[in-house]
C-alpha cells in the first residue's frame, strides 16, 4: 500500500495558503460569493498547484502545526496587500464625498457588508469591472502561485522583524493614499474653485444665501467634472493593478528565503 500521508501533508500546507489567500483578496472574498465556491475553487487550484509545486514530503511533527499556522498567515497577508491597494478608490471617493456634501450619508456595499462612500462606491464598482475585464483575477491567482518559489512550504519562519519590511509597509500605505489623492484630485480641485467663488460672492452679496445655493451647485460641479474625468480616473485605476502585484511580490521577496 502506497503511503499517501506524506503527499497529503504536502498538499495539506497548499490548500491552506490558497483558501487564506481566498478570505482577503479582492472578488473572491466578497460576501456575494458562496462559501462552497471558494473552498471548491480553493481545493481544485490547490489540487493543481500539488503536481507542480517542488516540494519534498513534509512530515507531521511538532513543526507542521506552526507550517499551518505560517501558510495561512502567508495567504491572508498576500491577499490583505491586493485588498488595501483597491482600497484606494473607495479613499478617493471619500474625499470627493467629503467636499460634496456627501459624507454623512453612506451606502452598504454588498460585497464587504461595511459602509461605504457614495461616490466611492460608484468608483469601486467600476474598477471591480474594469479588473475583471482586463483578466486581473487571473494575474492574482498568479501572484498566489509564484508565492512558493520565494516562499517554500517547508520554511518555517517568516522574517517579520527586518527593517525592509517596516519600509514596505510605509511604502504601501504611502502609495495607496498617494493614488486615491490622484483619483479625487480633479473633482477636489474644481469643487475647491467652487467653495473660493462661493466665499467671495458671499462677502460682495451679503443678500445672497449662499448655503442655499452652495450644496446644489457643488452637486453639479462635481458630477459634471466626474463626466468629464472618468476617463482618465480607470486609466488610473490601471496603475493599482500593476501596483498590487508588485506589492504582493515585493513581501515575499522580503518574507521568503
Amino acid at each position: 500500500m502506497v503511503d499517501i500521508l506524506p503527499a497529503f501533508s504536502v498538499f495539506l500546507l497548499i490548500f491552506v495558503r490558497v483558501a487564506s489567500f481566498f478570505l482577503t483578496v479582492p472578488i473572491f472574498s466578497y460576501r456575494t460569493v458562496p462559501a462552497m465556491f471558494k473552498i471548491g475553487i480553493a481545493f481544485f487550484l490547490a489540487l493543481t498547484m500539488f503536481f507542480v509545486v517542488d516540494s519534498e514530503p513534509i512530515p507531521i511533527d511538532h513543526l507542521y502545526y506552526i507550517l499551518i499556522l505560517k501558510e495561512a498567515m502567508v495567504g491572508i497577508i498576500l491577499g490583505f496587500i491586493g485588498y488595501l491597494i483597491l482600497s484606494a478608490v473607495q479613499i478617493a471617493g471619500g474625499f470627493i464625498d467629503f467636499q460634496m456634501g456627501f459624507a454623512i450619508a453612506n451606502v452598504m456595499d454588498p460585497q464587504t457588508g461595511a459602509q461605504s462612500p457614495i461616490i466611492g462606491q460608484y468608483l469601486y464598482m467600476f474598477a471591480f469591472l474594469f479588473l475583471l475585464s482586463v483578466n486581473g483575477h487571473h494575474l492574482l491567482l498568479d501572484g498566489i502561485y509564484y508565492s512558493y518559489q520565494f516562499i517554500p512550504l517547508d520554511q518555517v519562519f517568516i522574517h517579520f522583524h527586518s527593517e525592509n519590511m517596516v519600509q514596505f509597509i510605509l511604502k504601501l500605505f504611502s502609495q495607496m493614499f498617494v493614488i486615491a489623492f490622484q483619483l479625487s484630485i480633479p473633482v477636489v480641485a474644481c469643487l475647491f474653485l467652487v467653495d473660493l467663488a462661493l466665499g467671495i460672492v458671499a462677502r460682495t452679496v451679503p443678500q445672497l444665501n449662499v448655503f442655499v445655493v452652495g450644496l446644489p451647485l457643488k452637486i453639479m460641479v462635481s458630477f459634471l467634472v466626474l463626466f468629464v474625468v472618468i476617463g482618465v480616473m480607470i486609466y488610473t485605476v490601471g496603475e493599482l493593478f500593476d501596483l498590487i502585484l508588485r506589492s504582493m511580490r515585493a513581501f515575499m521577496e522580503i518574507v521568503g528565503v
